[in-house]
C-alpha cells in the first residue's frame, strides 16, 4: 500500500476500518506502529486523524490507570452514525420549519409593502400641512399679546434699571465734585460720557 497521497478522509476511513477487522482496542503507540504497516498511514499523522475519529465519536476512548486505551466496533460505529442521521434530519426538519416561517413574513411583508407607499405619501402630506400650520403659528406669535405685554415688562425693568444707573453716575460725579472738586465736564471726560447723558 502506498504511504503517499492519502487524503485526510481516506486516512480517517482506514484507521475505522482498522478498528473494525481486528475488533481489539489499542493504544497509541500501537497503533502508531501498526497503521503504517496495514494500512499505509504515515506514523506523524496517526495521532491527530485518531484525535478527530474520537472527536467524532467513531472511535472511543477510556483512560485506564495511566494509559488511554481506543476501540470501536461496526456496530458502534453503525449506532454512532444513526444518531448522527437522526441529528441532521433534525436540523433539515428545524430549517424547513425556519424556512417557512420566513416565507411567510416575505409575503406578509410584501401585501405591506402596498400599505406602506400609501402611509408614506399621508405622512408626506401630513408633514407639509405640519410646516405651513408652523409658519402661520410663527407669524402669529409677533402678534401674540401675551409675548407683547411680556416684552413690555422686560422694557420697563430693563428702563428702571438703566435710570438707577444713571442715577447712580450722577451721585457719584456729584461726590467726586464735593469731596475732590473736579468739574462736570472732566469727570464725563474722564470717564467717556457723553456730553447728554441724561436719564431716559
Amino acid at each position: 500500500m502506498s504511504k503517499k497521497g492519502l487524503s485526510a478522509a481516506e486516512k480517517r476511513k482506514r484507521l475505522e476500518e482498522l478498528f473494525h477487522e481486528t475488533k481489539d482496542f489499542y493504544q497509541l503507540k500501537e497503533l502508531e506502529r501498526i497503521a503504517p504497516k496495514q494500512k499505509g498511514i504515515v506514523m506523524q499523522s496517526v495521532k491527530d486523524i485518531l484525535q478527530e475519529l474520537v472527536n467524532d465519536n467513531l472511535v472511543a476512548q477510556d483512560k485506564i490507570g495511566t494509559s488511554n486505551y481506543f476501540w470501536s466496533f461496526p456496530s458502534s460505529a453503525l449506532q454512532s452514525r444513526r444518531v448522527k442521521i437522526e441529528e441532521l434530519t433534525e436540523e433539515i426538519k428545524k430549517l424547513s420549519d425556519k424556512n417557512a416561517e420566513l416565507q411567510l413574513s416575505i409575503e406578509k411583508a410584501s401585501d405591506g409593502r402596498e400599505k406602506s407607499a400609501s402611509i408614506l405619501s399621508q405622512l408626506t402630506e401630513v408633514e407639509m400641512k405640519r410646516t405651513n400650520f408652523k409658519k402661520e403659528l410663527d407669524h402669529y406669535k409677533e402678534h401674540d399679546p401675551v409675548l407683547l405685554e411680556a416684552k413690555e415688562r422686560h422694557a420697563e425693568v430693563a428702563l428702571e434699571a438703566a435710570n438707577r444707573w444713571t442715577e447712580n453716575i450722577f451721585l457719584l460725579q456729584s461726590y467726586c465734585s464735593n469731596k475732590f472738586g473736579m468739574e462736570r465736564a472732566d469727570f464725563y471726560k474722564n470717564f467717556d460720557i457723553p456730553e447728554d447723558f441724561d436719564t431716559l
